[in-house]
Order: structure tokens, then C-alpha cells, then sequence
């Protein structure tokens, strides 16, 4: 079967059938004609007197730069959509960034530091006075000017008044990105579907998101009260901040309604109409910006959850062998510490999550028990198709597993082994690929503010990753476990639940979404109810019984009502009186509640700091399984009503001063620190930074643009090939290779593996793999090796059930994995420390943290040769487009499209795709010369 890519929101809008002939140039030109009329007012008002912003105590000397792909400007009216669609057209600056960001694949061999802004901007403070575009005072405000450059775009943002700058910051992250916002606050609250239509993958998002946090407007403004209450004046600065944001949103919503400029699918999805402008774009109000973080949250910052399936894996595995046996099995694959794991922080231990040798309250459940707990009902219309229904399941299982979308890396270097004598850092988060994209671009300068970066759309009132005025910082994500699951034991019906002891409702939570069919998405009519029912110990999430009784279990995490509480750490990173260096830094990311990884530079030192707020559990309590509702095992110090327990303390958490480097792939912290997600071991991505930043520090020397190739050079790297496939040919040429298309496979292989293993282009543009038979065998040969690997020694039930706590593969052509197709981001989760430990254990190789078993042929090397060249020959007689069987962007047999980042449309403009990168979205290149 085809792989489908998915397909959000505004995908569907490639021929819309709400208007004949759309397609037709002659009707196309005709209504943009007539559309067009309105847009001078806008142009001229955006064309007044420039002004030069200042560059505001700028300490890093023209070496500070960035990229973020496709481009600012995420707003396009409909005439500029209808353009797009029937020409190609681009608005101005909508993918003026994605150029250079596609070049570094081609063009990072010969890089130096004189070259880098040929694939970067410029993030220098400041705009100066040849290159400014326009410069606006938006509502016609004497205490802030919006200027914005002519290469990109981007608005820098300078106030004389802290509500002004707010204002400002708001009302330039209308122009640039106010459908992305409204999408994304209806996505929070469930109700995309109502706003935006009714396509499958549109279902399938809001029901993702809105089971994870499924808030009603009594809880988002629940949080906004307590984060103002619980931090001074801090929280009281975050509220007029906030209120202010949105000021500047609701002034711009105002403008480009009365001036007929505002977005276009608001047209295409029926809320306004292009002839008549009636209809209504709602303004943003405070608790908008919850629902948003709540996405935020959920996509990238909250490690943990699986219980169940792990729950699940673990009963196949004792099932397999035995209590004892299987449960060694089990660790084995679990690798809640391994020994060969890549380290963040290589000095120190810091246990968290570790497996108790006592283990109490674990409340496993009966075998064949548990049943996923329904989120939708009451099915209408086009909402009982198959395409809706698989969507539902899909939703669900990225809500429950802990294998979530883990992206974002960090290369940093300690000036004692730097050039220049000054740190060196080359990070940014891995956010996927969208259009618009979910980040943008700005600078904000005002009192108590001095800051560029990136910020997610309609949460912008701070730069979230970028630079200060002689700092930088970005984080990755981290996983740690902070979610929790409990067997609450059922009373009376299925709605009650013995809450210490007194049998208790659950409150019943309710979303009800119907849709019509409109221009951008032609989805039939239909509807549906999303209900949650939720304990003191969070949403339900399945049923099952545990020693014949009847339980639900839940999911607790410690960020559940708290969404809004990270602001003020981002607060205090804006701030240059408060970041003055490392441990300040440090400091103020202790008061971001999400699973980060946090990167620090400045022209002195370096830093590093894992936040999120990391429950104290009960002793004796198993965080990998779920346990019984019961006091005992509840979190210390937990208060239900407001979901807040005692933390494990900032000493406890990763953390580090000039270290002499540092690499994050959403690999393991540090040693004795669990991670939720599977798959820390030998072979992760994190050594691909490992292995060439180290080698970098040793040579000594480093310049920011060695750092930028290592970064370059690991992002074309195919993990497989650089860390694993070597041992499997020793294996394989361990005899004679004799049958013909073996032998010939083997060849292209080590060919592969002698150039480097990379997934690069013949020349840039070719959009032909050099290597691409090799990459081809591997891709086949990959599943079919692991599967006649370990399946006949585990089993069928235990390898399926290890598979649901860990996928086999995350190949950038893999559309099955957790990121799915044509997002960039890969090799993060897959099978292959499992593959290299039990290779090299057949070899006779030493291995630390070894699985239980030897599994290729039982431990027999002749017969793991054996298994190895029949599923090799196997993969090498499968076609090209067998291995890349096509989607709704690719033709079957199309090897670098399957690999291809195609940016997802979230709005009407669409963009070209470009070649595989593994890489982050957005990107800092930095080293600053001087301190304040």
C-alpha cells in the first residue's frame, strides 16, 4: 500500500472545488484583480519614514547568525494564496530562507567563518539605516517603532515603554503568523476541526493534543491566576506582558479587517467573506496563550508516559521466560542505564527514575485485560469514514507512547579549546518543517527586555531560544519521566473511583466539533464529542483489571495545570539585568517546568542545565510501571487541588559550568538519569556529535565554522551505516560471500560505509543519492534483519510488544516513525543498540550492559551469517519502488523525494521541497567577543 504523508488544515487546498475553473489563469487573474485594490493602503503604510533600530549593547562582534526555513512572513492574503496556487508565487520573504538553509548540504565542505552568512542571516543587534525595509508605529504608538530588514524580513522591535514593546511584539507577530496562531489556539482548546474543517489528519491532531491536555476555560485561567500569584513581580510583569501582547494581536486583527489585508484562508475557510468582508476574525484573549503552550508542551516538552505498554512488555516477556528470566530481558532492552550510552554531562551521577530494588505498589495488569480508553463518540457524518477513524487511532497512539517527537541538537565548545579563545556554540530545536513554520523570527528592545531569536507564534512576548546582549542559549529536548501512571480502583460504576478510600465521580470533560465542507477543505459534513474523564490522579487513559479487579488507569504529570508557569523563566532570559552570566542562566531556566535541555555561551563561559520539575516519588515506587492510587505511592508532598508536589532539587538535575564541550541529540543526560523514551545505548544518534565534536576539541582550534561542518557532516549521516553496519558485514565476509547478488550487495555497502555512509546528493540540485543502490539495500535490509534477528528468539508476542515500546526504524524515508514522513528528523528512535550489542556479543567482542540473550543465530556466528546474507539478499532484490512505495509527494521509486523535507502546509502558500537534512529547524551560529 502507498504511504500517505499526513495532511493538515489547509493541505487540502490544491484544487478547490468552491471555485469553478479555479485553476483557470483567466479567472485567477480576474479575482486577484479585483483583490488587489485594497492592499495599497497596507503597502503604504508599511513603507513609512525608516528608522534605524540601535544595536543595543551588542557584544558579539557580527559573529552572532541564524536561519529559520521557509521564511518571516507567514501571512498571505487570498489574492496572494490564489497566486501561489495557480503560479507558484511566493509573497515577499515567505521562503527567502529556505535557499541558504537547503545549500549547507552541498555547500559545507568548504566553509569558513568569512562564509557562513552565505547559509545564515546576520543576527547582529540592530538593522543599519541601507538595509532598512520599512519602519511602522503600529496604531500609530509614539512608544514603538517595528523595523524590518530588506534581506529577511524579520521585525526588530524597539520601545520606549515596556507595554509598548509589548504591543509591538504582538502586533509584528500578527502580521507575520495570525492564521498559524489561530489554528494552533483552536488545536489547544479542540476545536480545529470546527474552525478549520473536518480532514482526518485535522481530527487526528486536535484529538492528539486536546487528550493531553483537556482544559476547560475555568482551568487555562486557573493557570494564568496562580503563575501571577506564586511569583511576585515577576508574575504581575508577565501578566501586563501578556496583556499588552495581545493588545498589539487584537489592534492588528482590527487593521487588516478594516483595511481587507488579513489572511486569506480566513476566506478559504469560510469566516470572512472576499466580496462583502462580513464575518469575524475573534480576538485573542489571555487564556488563548495557555491553550497554545499547552500545544507547545505536549509536541516538546514533557517527557514521560508509557506505563501501560511497558506494563504490557513486560508481562510478554515473563510470559516468554519466567519471572526472573524475563525480567533481565526486559531491563536488557529497557536500558534504563547503559554503560555505553553517549552522556551529555560526562561527570558526576544524578539518579533519577532509577529501578528500585524493592519494587512496591506496581499494579501490572490481568493478561488480556486492558482496553484503550475511547476519547471520541457520538460519530456523525463523515466522521465515521475509515480515514477518520484511523486518524482517532493514530492520535492516540502519539498521545500514550513514550516515544515522542524528542528533536533538537546542540554542539558547544569551552574556549580553551577554541581559536579565538571565546566559546563557540552551534545549536537550535528540531520544530519540524511547516508553512507557515511554527517559530519566527524577531528582536525585542525595551526596558527590562534585549533579545533576538525565535519564539513560537502567538507566544512571542519573549524570545524563547536566541541571544541576549552577550549570551546566547537554546535547549533540546530531554524525556526525563514526569508523568506518571495509576490504577485508580472502581466503585460503583465505571464514572467513580476510590480516592483514599472515599468512592468519588470523575468529572467529565466534553468538546463537541461539527464541520461543513469549504473552499480549503472539501471533508463532508460531520461531528463528533472528544470526552476525557478525569481522577485527581489526571485523565483516564485506559481500562483493565488488576488481580480481578476493576481499574482505570491515569496519567499524572507534574506540568498538568501548568502550562503557564514556564513564562517567567523566559522572562528572565530577555532580561540583561538578570542574565549577567552562567549561573544566572541556570537559574532562571530552573523556572521552566518542561522536559529541557538548556545551552548556554557567552564570551567567557559555557553552560548546560536539564530542567523540568521532577517529581519526588514515594520510596519504592517503579516510575516505568503503573502503581496503585493509593497514598503510599502517591508523589511526595502532592497537593491534588493544585497538582503540586515536592521536586527533586536543582542540584539533582543535570547541570554544569565549562565543561570542555558539550553535544544533546535527545540523548541520555547524564549517568544514572532515566530518560523515558527506550533506546539510550550504544548506538544513538547523539554519537554522530560525539564522535566529531570530540574529535574537534582534541585537535584544538576549533572555529565556529568547524563546528558548523561537524554539525553539517552528522546531518547527513546515516546512523545505521556509520555505527552499525560495519559489524554486520565483519559478520557477513566472516566467510566467503558466494551467491552473486549477495556479494554485489556487500560491495555497494562497504563502498558506502568507505565514503562515509552519508545521504548526499551527487551535486547539489541532482536530486540523485550518490551511494544509491547501498542506500537502498540498507533501507530494505534494515527491518527485514531485525525482524529474523530477534523474532524467532523472543517470540512473536514479545518482539510485537517490544516494538510498541520502541519502533524498529527512523530512516528519513520512514513515514511509520514517530515523526513521520518528509520531517527531517531522524534516526532518534530505532533498534540499533539492540542490533549492535547482539552483533558484536556474536563476534566475541566485549559489551557492556549486554542484552540478556544472544539472539542472531542463537549466539552462533555461522548461523548469524546465515540469517544475515538471506534477508540481505532478500532486501538487494527489492525495487526501488518497493523500498519507496510513493505518497501524496512522491512517486513510487522516487529514493530522494521519500527523503525529501517537505514543508506541511498549515496555511494556503506552499514551497518547494529540499534535500534531507537532520538538522534543527532554527539554528544559532555564535561566539561573542566581549561581556558587559
Amino acid at each position: 500500500m502507498p504511504r500517505r504523508a499526513p495532511r493538515t488544515v489547509l493541505d487540502r487546498m490544491r484544487t478547490p472545488s468552491g471555485i469553478p475553473g479555479f485553476l483557470k489563469t483567466a479567472s485567477v487573474c480576474t479575482l486577484i484583480a479585483g483583490l488587489l485594490s485594497p492592499l495599497a493602503p497596507a503597502a503604504a503604510s508599511e513603507t513609512a519614514a525608516a528608522q534605524v533600530t540601535a544595536a543595543a549593547n551588542d557584544h558579539c562582534g557580527n559573529q552572532c547568525s541564524d536561519i529559520l526555513p521557509p521564511g518571516q512572513n507567514g501571512n498571505a492574503t487570498l489574492a496572494q494564496i490564489l497566486l501561489n496556487q495557480a503560479f507558484g508565487t511566493q509573497p515577499e520573504h515567505a521562503e527567502d530562507q529556505l535557499g541558504p538553509y537547503a545549500g549547507l548540504a552541498k555547500g559545507y565542505p568548504g566553509l569558513t567563518n568569512d562564509k557562513i552568512n552565505n547559509f545564515f542571516n546576520d543576527a547582529s543587534f540592530g538593522v543599519p539605516a541601507d538595509q532598512v525595509a520599512s519602519s511602522v508605529k503600529p496604531a500609530g504608538r509614539g512608544d514603538v517603532t517595528i523595523v524590518r530588514d530588506k534581506k529577511t524580513g524579520v521585525p526588530h522591535i524597539t520601545g520606549t515603554t515596556r507595554y509598548g514593546t509589548e504591543f509591538g511584539a504582538g502586533y509584528a507577530a500578527a502580521q507575520d503568523r495570525l492564521w498559524l496562531m489561530d489554528v494552533f489556539r483552536h488545536v489547544g482548546r479542540g476545536q480545529l476541526t470546527s474552525f478549520a474543517g473536518g480532514a482526518p489528519s485535522n481530527q487526528g491532531l486536535e484529538q492528539q493534543f486536546w487528550r493531553h491536555a483537556p482544559y476547560s476555560e475555568t482551568d487555562l485561567q486557573a493557570q494564568i491566576d496562580n503563575a501571577v500569584a506564586t511569583n511576585g513581580e515577576r508574575g504581575q510583569q508577565a501578566l501586563a506582558d501578556a496583556r499588552a501582547y495581545l493588545d498589539g494581536i487584537n489592534s492588528y486583527i482590527d487593521a487588516s479587517d478594516s483595511g481587507r489585508t488579513f489572511p486569506g484562508e480566513y476566506v478559504l475557510t469560510g469566516h470572512k467573506d472576499s466580496v462583502t468582508n462580513a464575518g469575524t476574525i475573534e480576538h485573542f484573549k489571555i487564556t488563548d496563550l495557555v491553550a497554545l503552550a499547552s500545544v507547545i508542551g505536549a509536541l516538546f516538552g514533557s517527557g514521560g508516559g508509557g506505563e501501560v505498554n511497558n506494563a504490557l512488555s513486560l508481562l510478554a516477556a515473563q510470559e516468554k521466560y519466567g519471572v526472573t528470566e524475563g525480567t533481565k530481558v526486559w531491563e536488557s532492552f529497557r536500558m534504563r542505564n547503559d554503560p555505553e550510552a553517549v552522556l551529555t554531562q560526562r561527570d558526576g551521577s544524578f539518579p533519577y527514575g532509577t529501578k528500585p530494588d524493592d519494587p512496591q505498589g506496581r499494579a501490572l495488569p490481568d493478561a488480556g485485560s486492558v482496553e484503550p480508553e475511547p476519547l471520541v463518540y457520538d460519530r456523525t457524518g463523515s466522521a465515521t469514514t475509515a480515514g477518520a477513524t484511523g486518524a482517532s487511532g493514530d492520535a492516540a497512539k502519539a498521545a500514550t507512547s513514550s516515544a515522542k517527537r524528542g528533536m533538537s541538537n546542540a554542539l558547544v565548545v569551552s574556549g580553551e579549546h577554541t581559536a579565538s579563545g571565546h566559546p563557540v556554540a552551534v545549536f537550535g530545536p528540531q520544530t519540524g518543517y511547516f508553512a507557515p513554520q511554527l517559530l519566527l523570527l524577531q528582536e525585542i528592545q525595551g526596558p527590562g527586555i534585549s533579545a533576538r531569536g525565535a519564539s513560537f507564534a502567538g507566544l512571542s512576548m519573549y524570545v524563547e531560544l536566541g541571544r541576549g546582549q552577550d549570551y546566547a542559549w537554546s535547549a533540546t529536548t530531554s524525556g526525563q519521566d514526569i508523568i506518571d501512571s495509576y490504577a485508580v480502583e472502581l466503585c460503583q460504576d465505571d464514572y467513580h473511583y476510590l480516592y483514599r478510600g472515599t468512592c468519588t465521580p470523575m468529572e467529565k470533560i466534553e468538546q463537541k466539533n461539527a464541520w461543513k465542507p469549504t473552499v480549503a477543505d472539501g471533508t463532508p459534513a460531520g461531528s463528533y464529542t472528544m470526552r476525557v474523564w478525569r481522577t485527581k490522579y489526571g485523565p483516564v487513559e485506559y481500562r483493565a483489571t488488576v488481580g480481578g479487579k476493576r481499574v482505570a488507569y491515569t496519567t499524572l504529570r507534574s506540568s498538568f495545570m501548568h502550562e503557564a508557569d514556564s513564562i517567567i523563566g523566559f522572562q528572565m532570559l530577555n532580561d540583561p539585568d538578570y542574565v549577567k552570566g552562567p549561573e544566572s542562566f541556570q537559574k532562571a531556566v530552573q523556572h521552566i517546568n518542561y522536559t529541557f535541555n538548556w545551552f548556554y555561551a557567552d564570551s567567557r563561559h559555557t553552560a548546560y542545565y536539564n530542567s523540568g520539575d521532577n517529581p519526588v516519588r514515594a520510596s519504592g515506587v517503579d516510575a516505568e510501571f503503573p502503581v496503585w492510587a493509593r497514598p503510599a505511592y502517591e508523589w511526595r508532598g502532592w497537593d491534588p487541588a493544585t497538582n503540586t508536589a515536592d521536586y527533586t532539587p536543582p542540584s539533582a538535575h543535570p547541570n554544569s559550568i565549562d565543561q570542555d564541550y558539550y553535544v544533546s541529540w535527545n540523548n541520555k543526560q547524564a549517568r544514572d538519569y532515566t530518560t523515558a523514551p527506550w533506546g539510550n545505548g550504544s548506538v544513538h544518534r547523539g554519537n554522530l556529535l560525539e564522535d566529531r565534536v570530540k574529535k574537534l576539541v582534541q585537535q584544538g582550534g576549533v572555529t565556529r565554522s568547524a563546528l558548523v561542518k561537524a554539525m553539517a557532516d552528522a546531518a547527513l549521516a546515516d546512523l545505521r551505516a556509520e555505527d552499525v553496519l560495519p559489524k554486520l558485514l565483519k559478520v557477513v565476509t566472516s566467510s566467503p560471500v558466494t551467491d552473486p547478488a549477495a556479494s554485489a550487495a556487500v560491495s555497494k555497502l562497504q563502498a558506502w560505509v568507505a565514503g562515509g555512509g552519508k545521504r548526499s546528493e551527487t551535486a547539489a540540485g541532482s536530486k540523485k543519492y550518490a551511494d544509491a543502490d547501498a542506500i537502498r539495500i540498507l533501507d530494505a535490509w534494515w527491518p527485514l534483519l531485525v525482524k529474523a534477528e530477534f523474532e524467532p528468539g523472543l517470540g512473536s508476542d514479545l518482539y510485537t510488544a517490544v516494538t510498541a515500546n520502541l519502533p524498529v526504524d527512523e530512516s528519513p524515508s520512514a513515514a511509520h516513525g514517530p515523526t513521520g514522513s518528509h520531517a527531517g528528523s531522524s534516526f532518534q528512535y530505532g533498534w540499533w543498540s539492540y542490533v549492535d550489542k547482539d552483533i558484536r556479543k556474536v563476534l566475541g567482542e566485549q559489551v557492556k550492559g549486554p542484552l540478556a540473550r544472544t539472539y542472531c543465530g542463537d549466539g552462533s556466528l555461522g548461523a548469524c551469517r546465515d540469517t544475515l546474507v538471506s534477508t540481505l539478499k532478500e532486501a538487494a532484490g527489492k525495487t526501488a519502488a518497493q523500498v519507496y512505495p510513493g505518497d501524496d509527494v512522491c512517486a513510487a521509486g522516487d529514493q530522494w523525494c521519500a527523503d525529501s523535507i517537505n514543508h506541511r502546509t498549515l496555511g494556503g502558500i506552499k514551497h518547494g521541497k529540499i534535500g534531507w537534512q537532520n538538522r534543527p529547524t532554527y539554528q544559532q551560529v555564535v561566539e561573542f567577543t566581549s561581556h558587559r
